[in-house]
């Protein structure tokens, strides 16, 4: 079993808002066939607690466009890493120093990547030194 056209729909969606608010390393893991609770994981990075608020509003809003409420929202009085979740999708925004310490990617790199626009990373790959 894979991630739902709609979840997909959701994830690229969402990349595309964070991408328009600047949003660094942005990757969408179809973690389907590990977890019952959703379908895909989207994790992007914010290099300031101000971005990362920006970001979280922007993928609100460009989900609520596609009638996607969240039906649960963590963190964003800190603005350090503010968790989204959309039951198809859960939307991961973290400052640049939370992405680095927690590596999300280093916990589900055996699921599969879901292939996002290449305007959404455009001259904004990896951060060097972050590679599994």
């Amino acid at each position: 079993m894979s991630a739902t056209e709609r979840a997909i729909q959701l994830a690229v969606a969402a990349a595309e808002a964070a991408s328009d608010k600047l949003a660094d390393d942005i990757v969408a893991f179809d973690v389907s066939e590990r977890m019952a609770i959703t379908d895909v994981f989207l994790v992007c990075s914010a290099s300031n607690d101000r971005q990362v608020r920006s970001v979280v509003d922007a993928v609100e809003e460009k989900l609520r466009g596609l009638h996607a409420r969240p039906v649960s929202r963590e963190g964003e009085r800190e603005g350090r890493w503010v968790l989204l979740d959309y039951v198809e999708i859960v939307v991961h925004v973290q400052h640049a120093e939370e992405r680095v310490f927690y590596a999300l990617e280093r916990l589900w790199k055996d699921c599969p990547t879901i292939e996002l626009p290449a305007e959404v990373n455009a001259g904004r790959g990896p951060r060097s030194g972050d590679e599994a």
